[in-house]
């Protein structure tokens, strides 16, 4: 267990210091291997890789469909007329609602993470200079919108943490829909009221809205660019969500229909189509390739002698074996900074145990489905995580100046949304 132990607090700081999980994750699986009597070669050649392969065949065609789905509802202006439209009715002085609402939506309706926050900044930056809100708060108003609620806890959601327990406990993506709901008002609502506590301190103080430097200013709307009507624009949201929840179709289907009637309703900016469709697919690589050596790296793990134990372990946590899934895929997820990633690593190492556990118990898989979604969203946002450090990279903002926000809204209250969850799970409510 030692190498294990090792293996995990070497990726957790080689990772927070930046460097790519790509070559990190074979580098500390061979660790984890060395210390567990494995030979390092066929470690690294058969059991790593072949853990990494297994998730790219099943998982590659929905990391780049939803990032060509995302890039074209960026491209066309559709994101931002649904979150502009969104923000207008809302209005300034609820600024911040404003920016959580239109993150939540284009979220939900399956758009990468990533290119939510490429869409959102440049609104919630006029909102905040508007309503005149220090933007210290920017980032953490978009996490709270885009890697909570919307992406682990409302029943029926397309983003992929809410879609890998559906191989393992054979549910559906509106699993649980009584602990879902519940967890995601627990985290909307405590964040938003955290939020408007943190504004109102600022203003106390003094500190309001200040011009961000000229490179996190690059972003702002082109006033003379005419954005589609948000009618319009949410019609590929909604094709996805009902597909994917109401028709019961595949999630590559479901994305694959968005994508066409995408560029259908937008047809007359038909000529950048190919270039974004292509920026689309490249840019799922790198996600699709972090969360495959994330995985690789669980593979190696489980291979071990001392993987018993640690199974062992969790698995003898006191009181429901959903607290134990909830224990391991946190720690999984915070150890590799990637929700899905995480949640892979713990699934595939012991989906099957808790799968077995709720039949026998009784406890509904729907309910390890939907706590294991919600856990992944967890440590999953320390510092070193990837969409953290992409989110501080364009707003303009510190770890310093706006972490605690994010660790506050998309940590530490993700993490607790799983207590009522689990209750309500006991009582036999799913």
């Amino acid at each position: 267990m030692l190498g294990i132990f090792i293996g995990l607090a070497l990726l957790m700081f080689l990772a927070y210091r930046g460097y790519s999980i790509i070559w990190v994750a074979p580098l500390t699986a061979l660790v984890v291997a060395l210390f567990g009597g494995l030979e390092l070669l066929p470690a690294y050649k058969d059991v790593y890789m072949t853990g990494f392969v297994g998730f790219t065949k099943s998982w590659f065609p929905v990391f780049m469909l939803g990032a060509i789905f995302g890039h074209l509802m960026d491209y066309t202006g559709a994101a931002k007329s649904i979150a502009k439209w969104l923000t207008n009715v809302i209005g300034a002085k609820r600024a911040t609602l404003g920016v959580i609402l239109g993150c939540a939506v284009l979220t939900y309706g399956g758009i990468s993470l990533f290119v939510v926050v490429f869409a959102m900044y440049p609104l919630a930056l006029e909102l905040y200079r508007e309503a005149n809100i220090s933007r210290k708060l920017i980032p953490g108003a978009i996490a709270l919108g885009s890697f909570t609620f919307t992406m682990t806890a409302i029943p029926g959601t397309p983003q992929i943490q809410n879609l890998i327990p559906i191989d393992y406990f054979f549910t559906t993506p509106t699993a649980a829909p009584i602990m879902g709901i519940t967890a995601a008002l627990f985290m909307f609502g405590l964040g938003y009221a955290y939020l408007v506590w943190r504004e109102k301190s600022y203003t106390a103080k003094g500190e309001v809205f200040v011009e961000p430097p000229a490179k996190a200013n690059a972003a702002a709307i082109d006033p003379n660019r005419i954005l589609p009507s948000p009618i319009l624009s949410v019609l590929p949201l909604l094709t996805v969500l009902l597909t994917l929840n109401l028709l019961k179709w595949d999630i590559v289907v479901s994305l694959v229909a968005g994508i066409v009637l995408a560029m259908v309703i937008s047809f007359k900016d038909y000529q950048g189509f190919t270039k974004t469709i292509s920026a689309g697919a490249v840019g799922s690589m790198t996600a699709i390739i972090n969360t495959s050596a994330a995985v690789g790296f669980g593979a190696v793990v489980k291979a071990v002698p001392g993987f018993e134990t640690l199974t062992n372990f969790v698995m003898g946590i006191k009181g429901s074996p959903l607290i134990s899934e909830a224990v391991a895929v946190n720690i999984l997820a915070g150890a590799t900074g990637s929700a899905s990633g995480g949640m892979g690593i713990a699934l595939a190492a012991l989906g099957e145990k808790y799968y077995e556990l709720a039949l026998s118990t009784g406890i509904s898989p729907e309910a390890f489905h939907r706590v294991a979604s919600l856990a992944s969203g967890g440590l999953d946002t320390l510092p070193h995580n990837g969409a953290v450090l992409t989110l501080l990279a364009i707003t303009g903002m510190t770890h310093k100046e706006s972490y605690i926000d994010i660790a506050v809204t998309s940590l530490v209250l993700p993490v607790l949304s799983s207590i009522p969850a689990i209750i309500l799970a006991s009582m036999g409510i799913y």
